[in-house]
């Protein structure tokens, strides 16, 4: 019998091993595609991840200084953040020179006060015992020069005003007719007068203090005691008698002759909403307060808002034929046709900028900082050219705005397919925005009035 094993069963051997080497190799090729299927998952999902926290990260970040929020409504911690930001962008745009002092710099008007030439009161200080120099005695010198100090304050004291009310007898019938008292001033009652309404109104509208906290103050400050109750109704006293005045067609005229107007709404909180008189259900829409001034803040005429609807904000604004500043906010293009054109607000313009130029990836964004830095050296320029009477240099112009075109199509470029967790790049929008309204953001270079200092109104 022969030891040589038969060709047929080493084949067949041969062909089950190769069998079980392809059920081997086919079972890790479905593993090594399920492992790399869920890596890709991990990795577009990591991916996600973290343009989801570059957009969180982005929104708290938002603050006043780069975005639209109120400062009302900013978080905790962001105007320290935007003073360090601030430092930090003043240094680096201006290297300070070592032989530049601090403080304001020669030339610089500053707002300190100005001494008084006609002072209510004057004194004479004691002369000085002795010598700063050497100590010698003083005594019997007489004065060789002199300089001067002085003290601006305020006196508080109650003031009361007794109004005698005489009744005269009709000698025909013998009735007794009794004088009315003045305005602010009731019989057989005491009321406050105007100084201290005034500083209920000031405190509780204009310094958003609580009631009880104002009349406390009142108390302490004056000498006057007042209740919360009469704190509270200090504004709608005053709307009373504004009202009775003709003070809302006043004011409409006299922001109607203004050339340039700002106008910004805001979100307020509110007690009650308003309902709709049809269903008397709650009206649609968030409560704001419309903000009309001037430049220079002369006049300021606060409106209410049911909403911040367009049909709201261009109902109270019809008088005004001039140039508008206004924030971006679309509703206002509707009154374009007439008006004499639309500042958009550089402030704001440069808010939104400076929050893109934050993202990443790298330095693509930077084209949001060019454009801060070109339109800050476009007013330069006008101001500059105004300041002698003269046009701003055409070519000058046209090169500042051709940078600024090339910037925001860089941008607008470089963010419109950029991945981001939920629709386009933040980059985009502003981008596209800066384009569709850029000869709105450069009406101050062509319009005089639009160039003078933009109303706060946010």
């Amino acid at each position: 019998m022969s030891d040589t094993p038969d060709r047929g069963d080493v084949a067949g051997e041969q062909r089950e091993v190769l069998a079980r080497l392809r059920a081997v190799i086919e079972a890790k090729d479905t593993e090594v595609s399920v492992l790399r299927a869920e890596l890709a998952a991990e990795r577009e999902l990591r991916r996600r991840m973290e343009l989801r926290i570059a957009e969180l990260e982005r929104r708290l970040g938002m603050d006043s200084g780069n975005s639209g929020t109120p400062s009302s409504k900013e978080p905790i911690g962001a105007k320290e953040r935007r003073k360090a930001e601030r430092e930090q962008r003043d240094t680096s745009e201006r290297e300070r020179r070592k032989d530049r002092k601090r403080g304001g710099q020669p030339g610089h008007r500053g707002a300190g006060l100005s001494r008084d030439r006609d002072p209510d009161e004057r004194k004479t200080a004691d002369p000085p015992a002795e010598c700063s120099g050497c100590g010698a005695s003083l005594a019997g010198v007489t004065a060789a020069a002199s300089s001067w100090a002085q003290v601006w304050d305020v006196e508080i004291s109650r003031w009361v005003t007794e109004w005698l009310l005489p009744s005269l007898a009709c000698p025909c019938c013998g009735k007794f007719t009794t004088a009315s008292a003045p305005p602010g001033a009731h019989p057989g009652t005491i009321s406050y007068g105007p100084g201290v309404n005034t500083a209920a109104v000031l405190l509780s509208g204009y310094g958003n203090v609580p009631a009880e906290r104002t009349a406390h103050l009142i108390g302490m400050l004056l000498g006057v005691p007042v209740s919360a109750g009469f704190a509270d109704r200090a504004s709608a006293r005053l709307d009373e008698k504004l009202q009775a005045a003709g003070f809302g067609n006043a004011m409409q005229a006299a922001l109607a002759d203004e050339p340039v107007l700002g106008a910004d709404e805001t979100p307020v909180n509110v007690l009650t909403r308003d309902t709709d008189p049809e269903t008397g259900q709650e009206a649609e829409g968030a409560p704001h307060v419309l903000i009309i001034r001037p430049p220079g803040g002369k006049l300021t005429w606060l409106r209410a808002l049911g909403s911040r609807r367009a049909a709201a904000i261009t109902a109270i604004l019809p008088f005004f034929t001039g140039i508008l500043i206004t924030d971006g906010y679309t509703a206002y293009q509707q009154m374009l046709p007439d008006l004499a054109g639309i500042q958009q607000c550089v402030a704001h313009v440069i808010r939104r900028c400076r929050a893109v130029s934050k993202l990443g990836p790298g330095s693509l964004q930077s084209w949001a900082a060019d454009v801060i830095e070109i339109l800050r050296e476009a007013h330069l320029v006008a101001e500059d050219a105004r300041s002698r009477g003269q046009p701003i240099d055409p070519e000058l112009l046209e090169k500042l705005r051709g940078r600024y075109d090339e910037a925001v199509a860089f941008g607008i470029t470089h963010s419109r397919h950029r991945d981001w967790h939920d629709g386009n790049h933040p980059g985009y929008a502003p981008g596209s925005w800066l384009r569709a309204y850029a000869d709105q953001v450069w009406l101050f270079t062509g319009e005089p009035a639009a160039e003078t200092p933009q109303p706060r109104t946010d």
